[in-house]
């Protein structure tokens, strides 16, 4: 057996020392996270941005069966020009309908704005702000079908099961709302993909979506399951969640460390905290008129949607 010699670098020397320093910098940044996240044992405890943050909320708002991107935005002059000719390339494989000829929008499209973005006559409103939007036409998918498509939106796989992009977004900054879930999806369809659409997969179970209803159900009857309690007082369900950690405490105190006891833990404190925070968010009873008729609450055709958007 032959003894190394004292003189070996250390991980941390070699870090150090090598590349002129530069993985010295790496270490500190690593080091600098865990001491960041070890200033609070809170998964959803607010994090420290990269970079100084122009936004305070995202809200994505993901209309699923929209008109396509060539009837809004995606302007195709060539499109025009080459109505009901063969596609000039090879058909895509779908799975329900065999592919047609290429066919022109039977809408008119418009240049607006200092940026000479087109935009076709179904959005006239929109246009009118159109310099304060950014409009993305390079994105495109490989995948037919509605639920990968979805699944490849949301994940950006569809094949392999992968965080959904509100996990991320909460497990990278956290959340200032101690008594609501750090993310919240509003009325999602079951279908296409389903929870795996706003789903944690392989993060902590804290970063997953909680859903607010669901599509099948109309916006004004959605409820987030199993948080009103009609049968316990507050006072008797504080204590029974005490009762519950105090027990889960215990176990952990003989098993060892178990993170999943952990988000179990915190989920019944959320859960709690719940109670009176989710009645006044579903609550739009306070909104003046103006608000109501301004998100279209007024129309039948735009009401659901509307209500969806100023919960949101």
């Amino acid at each position: 057996m032959s003894i190394l010699p004292q003189s070996l670098y250390s991980r941390r020397e070699l870090l150090k020392k090598s590349a002129v320093g530069f993985g010295n910098l790496a270490l500190l940044s690593m080091l600098n996270e865990e001491a960041q996240a070890a200033k609070s044992k809170d998964p959803l405890a607010p994090k420290e941005p990269h970079f100084t943050p122009r936004a305070k909320r995202v809200i994505f708002l993901f209309m699923k069966g929209g008109p396509s991107h060539m009837d809004t935005f995606d302007y195709k002059p060539q499109l025009q020009k080459y109505d009901g000719k063969p596609l000039p390339f090879d058909k895509p494989r779908v799975q329900f309908a065999p592919t047609g000829n290429l066919l022109k929008s039977p809408w008119k499209f418009k240049q607006y704005g200092e940026s000479g973005i087109h935009v076709s006559e179904l959005f006239p409103n929109v246009a009118e702000c159109v310099d304060d939007l950014c409009i993305i036409n390079s994105l495109h998918g490989t995948n037919a079908a509605h639920g990968g498509a979805l699944l490849k939106l949301h994940t950006g796989s569809d094949a392999f099961v992968r965080p959904s992009m509100g996990s991320w977004v909460t497990y990278g900054l956290g959340t200032e709302n101690r008594n609501l879930p750090g993310f919240i999806t509003i009325c999602p369809t079951l279908a296409h993909g389903g929870v795996k659409n706003w789903s944690s997969a392989f993060l902590p179970a804290p970063y997953q979506g909680t859903p607010l209803g669901n599509a099948a159900v109309a916006a004004k009857q959605a409820q987030i399951e199993y948080i009103k309690n009609d049968f316990l007082s507050r006072k008797v369900q504080r204590k029974q969640v005490d009762f519950l950690n105090e027990l889960n405490r215990m176990h952990q105190a003989e098993t060892g460390p178990n993170q999943i006891l952990n988000d179990r833990i915190g989920s019944f404190e959320l859960a709690f905290r719940m109670q009176e925070e989710v009645p006044e968010i579903q609550d739009i009873s306070g909104e003046t008129e103006a608000t109501m008729k301004m998100y279209g609450l007024d129309e039948e055709q735009t009401a659901d949607f509307g209500r969806q958007c100023l919960m949101a």
